[in-house]
């Protein structure tokens, strides 16, 4: 009888990203403003955590669900379409499910739609029975068929799943959409949305055992306060007593002010965190309420 597996025990966390495509610079400049830094191996496939003990490991967006099921890798910046296709992959196979969804990103939007030639006319998705519909995601159209009810063909494609309906091996596809600039090139038009797809950290269901766990703590920590951060700004300002009420009013994405009396009168100091843009007009709705010596301000960083 063999010994059984003994998990893995490291004292370095591990978080593959892609190493070329749309999510890979923007997953680095998100670690990187979370206050990480490496150092690049000679083959550009690892980065070594210099500021911390998070070491990158650079590969195809395809791989990173895998490595993080067989323990190569501890996290992964992956594209939710990719993550919930391979899960639904495994699924199919009776393979239980080791990794999730920790955490989305704010980059990197895109759907998985249905898409149609132009010609047709689109009434219901039910317009799909006994068609063949071509995808590189066959777990997650399978899916959305079966809980549709309904019955049509799902013809694999590893890529130019677009020009498949002109080259008369699908009658509709099944394909990310971004700008829709592709679709229209090639005379389709979106019809079904399947899944609103970006960016997200995934990681295991089950805990780290050991220093990793501290480790993915730290960074979930600045990845909040990061993402949290997106947009806002400080606002800082003074009115009279009596108007502050109106004023917090006109902040509902605020989170609760700090006052300060202004010395020898009945006027106050505030400033507060807002979470939404800060345009021209909020300013000019601010002051004819009241609110006079308005500053904005960025905000770098902060952890609650």
């Amino acid at each position: 009888m063999s010994p059984s597996a003994v998990p893995a025990v490291r004292d370095r966390l591990r978080i593959a990203i892609q190493k070329s495509g749309r999510l890979g610079e923007p997953a680095r400049a998100l670690l990187a403003s979370c206050g990480l830094a490496w150092r690049e191996s000679r083959d550009r496939l690892f980065c070594y955590g210099e500021t911390l003990p998070i070491d990158l490991l650079l590969v195809r967006d395809d791989d990173i669900p895998g490595l993080i099921a067989d323990g190569t890798c501890d996290l992964g910046i992956v594209g939710r379409n990719v993550l919930l296709e391979q899960a639904g992959e495994r699924a199919r196979t009776g393979a239980a499910a080791t990794y999730r969804e920790w955490r989305a990103l704010g980059f990197g939007g895109c759907r998985l739609a249905i898409a149609v030639p132009d010609e047709w006319r689109w009434d219901a998705a039910g317009d799909l029975a006994g068609k063949r519909i071509a995808t590189s995601y066959p777990a997650l159209l399978s899916q959305w068929l079966a809980a549709q009810g309904i019955d049509a063909e799902v013809v694999t494609l590893s890529g130019s799943v677009e020009i498949a309906p002109r080259l008369g091996k699908a009658d509709a596809i099944c394909d990310l959409v971004s700008s829709g600039a592709t679709l229209a090139a090639n005379h389709l038009k979106a019809t079904e949305t399947l899944l609103q797809s970006e960016a997200v950290l995934a990681g295991p269901i089950a805990p780290f055992g050991d220093v990793r766990a501290e480790l993915a703590a730290l960074l979930l920590r600045r990845l909040d306060a990061v993402l949290g951060l997106k947009d806002s700004k400080l606002l800082m300002f003074q009115a009279d007593s009596i108007d502050v009420p109106a004023l917090m009013q006109l902040l509902p994405d605020a989170e609760r002010p700090t006052v300060l009396r202004v010395d020898g009168s009945d006027r106050v100091a505030l400033q507060a965190l807002c979470r939404g843009a800060m345009t021209w007009q909020r300013l000019e709705d601010l002051k004819r309420a009241g609110a006079d010596a308005l500053l904005v301000l960025p905000v770098e960083r902060m952890l609650a």
